[in-house]
């Protein structure tokens, strides 16, 4: 099941972030960066893969695609940050356009729901908070948030936070109000149909990715799925190139680890 989520109170936010602080350990190790295992793709990002001390931002295409993007992200971090916690913090103000978590599907992504600290925020003011002082701890591997607005200034604040902790930011942005960011990458996620057994059940996961900007890297365009057992990025056979095919498949897993 999924941890307690937390309601954050302004008189208790100094309180609970110590408590985190003291209560769980930091892991020591840097890794620059986290990669797809895929070679066609990760030649296109700096290091070869997503860079940990940054900020990246995630698109859906479409409201409906809201649940694939940040699949898509528990795909990455479930891959390569296991064991390590994770901070997830939404927005319960307004209208949730992301839904709520659900712990099977995290599973099926290769996540572990238990190893996820959930944060719900009641203004737009505590989910920037919450970011910010979830990096600072240095204690889970990677943060996750979703928010509505976000103007430049305040994602140079973000990106400085991430790049001085050496974590890795993903913020879920909503497509009609982006703006000019500081954003090491911004993906734009789609969906694709799924890979499905003979019963007609998803075994594989499938992402429409559209990079459209990376600091120091290349933009570009793949369709990809995720095989939750091996842990592993693939490009679909049936629109594959051959040499893509086999780059996907040859990819070692990384055991990675941000800092």
């Amino acid at each position: 099941m999924l941890q307690k989520t937390t309601f954050l109170c302004r008189d208790h936010r100094a309180v609970v972030i110590d408590e985190l602080r003291r209560l769980l350990p930091r892991i020591e190790g840097t890794h620059k960066s986290l990669p797809f295992g895929l070679a066609t793709l990760d030649s296109h990002l700096p290091e070869g893969g997503l860079t940990c001390g940054a900020l990246h931002e995630v698109v859906p295409e479409t409201e409906a695609s809201a649940a694939a993007a940040f699949g898509f992200i528990a795909a990455i971090l479930g891959r390569l940050l296991k064991p390590r916690l994770l901070v997830c913090v939404t927005p319960a103000y307004g209208r949730r356009p992301y839904g709520r978590l659900h712990g099977h599907g995290l599973t099926a992504l290769g996540l572990d729901p238990t190893r996820l600290i959930l944060v719900e925020t009641a203004d737009r003011k505590e989910t920037l908070w919450a970011i910010k002082e979830a990096l600072h701890s240095s204690v889970p591997a990677a943060v996750i948030g979703a928010i509505d607005k976000l103007d430049l200034r305040t994602s140079q604040r973000l990106q400085l936070a991430s790049s001085d902790t050496g974590l890795p930011l993903f913020l879920l942005r909503p497509a009609p109000t982006l703006e000019s960011s500081a954003a090491a990458t911004r993906w734009h996620i789609g969906t694709a149909e799924a890979a499905r057994d003979r019963f007609g059940l998803i075994v594989r996961p499938r992402w429409h990715l559209h990079l459209e900007r990376c600091r120091n890297g290349r933009p570009g365009q793949w369709v990809v799925e995720y095989d939750h057992v091996a842990h592993r990025f693939s490009f679909p056979a049936a629109v594959a190139h051959p040499s893509h095919a086999r780059s996907a498949s040859e990819a070692p897993l990384r055991k990675t680890r941000c800092a």
